[in-house]
């Protein structure tokens, strides 16, 4: 069993939820990275999302699109991500560690290199935005072979038989979209996520993560009633931003972003935990 798929069984098991912060790697330098990963960890964070700067990510807004020029400008590519894990795992051989990017990329490196690179690494998964469920017959057993988890997207518009579809061929969890749209671009509708979560459920056993929208520990808490982690992007990218010139005090700001979502989604899992009780 993956280091992924271990530490999210053990938060199911111990009734808790799991919180994934996602930044993009090289934002806003190379050496800035690691630094903040080892924060974020600090803070609370269970599991690490580390983008793949890309010169078209689709999937994101403008906070994240910013955030991967500057990366890009700086001078990253899936190379150098790749080093950073490496010099991460010096320090931190447990948490667990997804990339997040798209099909380019992986392509010019080439797949099967980039599967044994990114193990040695130390990376636990892999989710690529822009890979379809017709795709990923041809790129989660490299993965899989590999020892990383083929972490796969389901959206508000994705139909029951194509769920499952897509969950045949995912690993460590489900990043369920919790909105049509791009990520930090609209406000999360709570109210509509259990029925859409309970969809996924029925075609996987694998935790279903919730992101895009998630900016604030009231979301967070929200999110958690339903969910088994909650995924915070842009947000964090948002205090980078803004402090990236000053290590220290991005590094202060993404910690106390972070750990005040933590701080609200244990207070929820500790609510459920009485109800159950009770």
């Amino acid at each position: 069993m993956s280091r992924l798929a271990n530490r999210l069984g053990d938060l199911r098991a111990q009734g808790r939820t799991a919180l994934i912060p996602y930044v993009t790697a090289g934002d806003p330098a190379p050496d800035a990275t690691v630094g903040f990963m080892h924060a974020l960890v600090e803070a609370g964070a269970d599991v690490l999302e580390v983008g793949v700067p890309f010169s078209d990510p689709m999937a994101d807004g403008p906070v994240i699109q910013g955030a991967c020029e500057r990366a890009l400008a700086a001078g990253t590519s899936l190379s150098g991500v790749l080093d950073m894990v490496t010099e991460f795992r010096q320090r931190d051989n447990e948490t667990p560690i997804v990339l997040m990017g798209y099909l380019n990329p992986i392509d010019r490196l080439g797949l099967d290199v980039f599967a044994q690179r990114a193990s040695k690494a130390g990376v636990d998964g892999v989710l690529i935005v822009d890979m379809t469920a017709e795709e990923a017959p041809d790129v989660a057993p490299t993965l899989q072979s590999a020892g990383l988890d083929a972490v796969c997207l389901i959206a508000p518009t994705t139909g029951d038989e194509r769920i499952g579809k897509i969950c045949a061929n995912a690993g460590g969890f489900i990043y369920y979209v919790s909105f049509k749209g791009v990520t930090g671009s609209a406000s999360l509708d709570v109210s509509s996520l259990a029925a859409s979560i309970d969809r996924i459920r029925a075609k996987t056993e694998l935790p279903v993560a919730v992101g895009f929208g998630v900016s604030t520990p009231d979301n967070a808490a929200d999110v958690s009633r339903v969910a088994d982690a909650v995924v915070v992007g842009s947000a964090l990218v948002r205090q980078i931003a803004e402090h990236g010139a000053d290590r220290d005090a991005t590094q202060s700001a993404l910690r106390d972003t972070l750990s005040a979502m933590r701080r609200a989604i244990d207070e929820q899992d500790n609510t459920k935990g009485e109800a159950r009780r009770a």
